[in-house]
């Protein structure tokens, strides 16, 4: 049996005819074309597939799809404007959190969530927030200097708006403020042992998790 489901994808209004018992991973990616978001465990353990709901993070590969209908629903095609990054998209790739990038989607939505909703994350509430997406590749410690280093581009614009307010001289449009000290000394290949996979997903480090499409 198919349906066809009306759902509010990035912002659209999208009609999708698929088969009664598809996830929503699975409609976005083969019904909808959408493949950012991506199939790796199938059994919610990976976090990859993980996308927005309601601005919610949530793990489509196990939620059914018509439990998004007429939700909003973001994937990480969302979070780019046009001809030009996110800046949680800039963070990554500065800091160099994303290396074979099949996790990178996934992470990437957990992290926009919680920046979201607090703004200025301390490091132990970005792991907290991360503690559901497994990467084989970075060993975390670059994942969390780019959360810590998009949280400081992102505040860069407040922070110009009110100098221009109270009398100072405005950064210019696009000007990003220099990252935090601490973010700094926590350029690429500066990792520490902590940030491991234990400190995200737990004191017994999940295996990592391969295959699924590009």
């Amino acid at each position: 049996m198919h349906a066809i489901l009306t759902l509010i994808v990035n912002g659209d209004r999208r009609d999708v005819g698929i088969p009664e018992h598809y996830t929503l991973l699975e409609a976005l990616r083969y019904g909808l074309g959408l493949t950012g978001s991506k199939q790796g465990c199938d059994k919610g353990d990976c976090g990859a597939c993980t996308v927005l709901l309601d601005g919610e993070p949530v793990l489509s590969c196990l939620t059914p799809a018509w439990e998004a209908e007429g939700r909003a629903v973001t994937t990480v095609e969302g979070l780019a404007e046009p001809g030009r990054l996110n800046p949680l998209q800039e963070a990554f790739q500065v800091t160099g959190g994303a290396q074979c990038g099949f996790c990178t989607p996934g992470i990437l939505m957990s992290a926009w969530a919680l920046l979201q909703r607090n703004p200025a994350p301390t490091r132990e509430e970005i792991r907290a927030a991360l503690a559901g997406n497994l990467c084989r590749c970075t060993g975390y410690t670059k994942i969390l200097d780019a959360v810590e280093l998009a949280a400081e581009m992102l505040a860069a614009p407040t922070r110009a708006r009110r100098g221009g307010e109270g009398g100072q001289a405005a950064a210019p449009a696009g000007a990003v403020r220099s990252p935090d000290p601490a973010v700094a000394a926590a350029a690429p290949g500066s990792g520490s042992g902590r940030d491991t996979a234990e400190g995200l997903a737990g004191e017994a480090a999940a295996p990592a998790v391969a295959g699924g499409e590009p």
